[in-house]
């Protein structure tokens, strides 16, 4: 070992011991302001926002923003777990795209329970089983999600965050198995097929492409029959021990699903959030014309507007909006006030920090 390399090692082991040390003075304040909360909230979304935020500012490199983002919201799992455990319920099985979404936002010290089901994630949240719940909401390729949608007029739960996460699928296969005519089939989420669906018809236009009720599903069934592969995220193939044949086969290299945070508080400004709300008008005209101009008279940014039927009758529907700020900002209050004069119905689903 050349004396340089011995010298800049022996730096990196004083910079980890000094981490370490700083690491557990962070924690030790957590604690302390964990005793210090009167109402016993553990996760606070503003201050987490404001935080990485405020890292990102600060980072000059090399590590990218997105590291730095990763890196300390495990550090702030971790702190959170010594005030008290948390738990999260999310769209599994194990190995989803949602899952990653869980852990993206909550890190590794949360309590991850999967469920089968959008509508179980929910009950989880609304019984008290779980503090949390991770659900998709929208993806850039393929649309809403119809029954995330659905479930969030009638439920008293509130969104309390965001995630985006870029989707790259892999074509997943099982160890020692070839394209040579042994494997017949492609299973996947429908989505996640249709996704890759232009990958598929260059590359395997012969295979029979077959849906499943998730891509963890898939790479579970690729994982014990040589003859089928798998549509999934690389987690997947190490969770289920398959090979990856092939990276990023997705057709739009920009694929992203947002996936929402629900719970049961409200979450404070963090001084870049975003609102969500579900609104319906009477079916006369100009009647959508009345819904908007709340927000252009007083100058509220649109970055989400989307239709669904109503279940209050046939050729009805609601409303979805996403506007930037919070409900408590000054003109987006008086927007909402506004609006509740217009609309036969307006329920606010929460105001919650952007995805960082």
């Amino acid at each position: 070992m050349s004396e340089q390399l011995k010298k800049l090692r022996e730096q990196i082991d004083g910079l980890d011991d000094q981490l370490l040390q700083l690491v557990n003075q962070r924690a030790g304040l957590a604690q302390q302001i964990g005793h210090l909360k009167e109402d016993g909230t553990v996760l606070r979304p503003e201050r987490e926002a404001q935080v990485l935020l405020r890292l990102q500012a600060n980072n000059n490199g090399p590590l990218s923003n997105a590291a730095v983002t990763q890196l300390f919201t495990e550090v702030m799992s971790q702190c959170r777990a010594l005030e008290a455990k948390m738990s999260v319920a999310y769209l599994g099985p194990m190995g989803t795209y949602t899952e990653e979404a869980a852990i993206k936002r909550f890190g590794q010290a949360a309590e991850r329970f999967a469920v089968t089901s959008i509508d179980e994630v929910f009950r989880g949240v609304e019984s008290g089983r779980v503090n949390f719940g991770v659900v998709p909401v929208e993806n850039s390729t393929e649309g809403a999600v119809g029954r995330t949608l659905d479930l969030l007029p009638s439920s008293q739960l509130k969104i309390c965050g965001e995630v985006s996460l870029p989707i790259h699928h892999c074509l997943l296969i099982k160890p020692g198995a070839l394209f040579d005519g042994r494997i017949r089939e492609v299973v996947a989420h429908p989505q996640a097929l249709a996704q890759c669906q232009n990958w598929l018809n260059v590359n395997f236009p012969h295979i029979a492409r077959i849906p499943v009720s998730s891509n963890a599903e898939g790479a579970q069934l690729a994982a014990n029959d040589p003859s089928k592969a798998a549509i999934a995220g690389e987690q997947a193939a190490v969770l289920f021990g398959l090979d990856i044949w092939a990276h990023s086969i997705e057709d739009d290299p920009r694929n992203t699903t947002r996936f929402l945070v629900i719970g049961n508080q409200e979450v404070a400004p963090s001084g870049r959030d975003k609102t969500s709300l579900v609104m319906a008008t009477t079916n006369r005209p100009g009647a959508v014309h009345d819904l908007l101009t709340p927000f252009a008279n007083n100058n509220v940014s649109l970055t989400k507007l989307e239709s669904r039927p109503s279940r209050a009758g046939m050729w009805e529907y609601v409303f979805y909006v996403d506007i930037e700020g919070h409900q408590t900002d000054a003109k987006v209050a008086a927007a909402l006030n506004e609006l509740k004069q217009a609309s036969a119905f307006v329920k606010v689903l929460g105001s919650y920090p952007v995805a960082v």
